[in-house]
């Protein structure tokens, strides 16, 4: 899923370019790195990347001679992530009524790939044989107010545990009590499960989602995405729509490292940091100034004698911030000039 607005990492992301095409940690966009990262678990041909009309061109570039440009599909609107779900799963059923698949976000920084291609294949394999849908948990080290969680149960077999509830963001004191209990863990929004169990779920909760699905060509699938993906309602994310009610959901706790890179504030676990705990990318010079972010894309960024500032500069537009106040960057959209969206 690669379909992002682009607005959290402004100036960097715009909405034809958000966080997942963007170079934060290496050469390469984060969803290159998500696509290799499955190298030696999925064949390349088998991977679809979901996406949007103002993202179709630049999603292309960035992955032009990784996949083909027929597996890189355009979401004609937006729809949230049920749909989302649903079309995944109708690619796959098309070419395979008894196939599975996973569902991936395209912009979380993974750097343990053998660990992940391991679990990924045991979470494929369970999901040709179970009727349950699956997902991977995180197990927290902090109490994130900014994730779902999911309420563990018992086991159930090849490292999967029952998954009793699913909840929304906690407010703090209750984040603290799933964290020191032992029985929650990050719901990272990564699934897994068969087309058969999929659509089940669907005709059960949402007959639209299901319509679609069964609806589905197997040739060229643009005429009719054109058509009725536009029309899918309610527009609501996969967690409410079919999750939260299924029947049975399970989940394996990740072995893996993951971080959604939610922020800015995010990275300096990702950078490298000088003695005065600045993290910084690109040309940046420092005086006295202690717990900052630079990020330079060209042009010198200099900072004397200031603290917990986030410092962004692009060739058109330049971010300057309180580290406390990243999370309100987005509100900045409704003032900014089109041309710099």
């Amino acid at each position: 899923m690669a379909g992002g607005s682009g607005e959290r990492f402004w100036p960097m992301s715009r909405a034809a370019t958000p966080k997942h095409l963007l170079k934060l940690f290496s050469e390469r966009t984060l969803v290159e790195e998500t696509v290799r990262r499955l190298e030696g678990v999925v064949p390349l041909k088998n991977i679809f990347v979901l996406t949007n009309t103002a993202q179709i061109a630049s999603t292309r570039a960035a992955l032009a001679g990784v996949i083909a440009e027929a597996n890189i599909i355009a979401e004609p609107a937006k729809r949230d992530t049920a749909a989302a779900a649903a079309l995944a799963t109708a690619l796959v059923r098309a070419r395979d009524p008894q196939g599975v698949l996973a569902l991936f976000p395209a912009d979380a920084l993974i750097k343990d790939n053998a660990t992940l291609a391991r679990q990924v294949s045991a979470a494929l394999r369970r999901a040709a044989t179970s009727p349950a849908l699956l997902t991977f948990a995180i197990k927290p080290d902090h109490a994130a107010t900014g994730f779902g969680y999911l309420e563990l149960g018992e086991a159930v077999g090849d490292g999967f545990r029952k998954v009793k509830r699913f909840v929304e963001k906690p407010d703090a004191a209750t984040a603290a009590r799933y964290v020191e209990s032992g029985h929650y863990a990050w719901n990272a929004g990564m699934f897994f499960w068969s087309a058969t169990a999929f659509l089940a779920e669907a005709d059960k909760q949402t007959p639209m989602l299901a319509g679609f699905i069964r609806e589905f060509p197997v040739g060229d699938p643009t005429a009719f995405l054109a058509m009725k993906f536009p029309t899918l309602e309610p527009k609501v994310s996969v967690d409410y729509a079919i999750m939260e009610k299924a029947v049975a959901v399970e989940t394996m706790l990740a072995d893996f490292d993951w971080d959604d890179v939610g922020l800015w504030t995010a990275l300096p676990k990702h950078l490298p940091r000088d003695a005065a705990r600045n993290a910084v990318r690109g040309p940046v010079v420092i005086v006295n100034a202690e717990h900052n972010i630079a990020v330079s894309n060209g042009r010198v960024i200099a900072l004397v004698g200031v603290n917990d500032l986030v410092v962004v500069e692009t060739a058109d537009a330049i971010l300057v911030c309180h580290r406390d106040a990243v999370q309100d960057i987005k509100k900045l959209m409704p003032q900014l000039p089109k041309q710099l969206l």
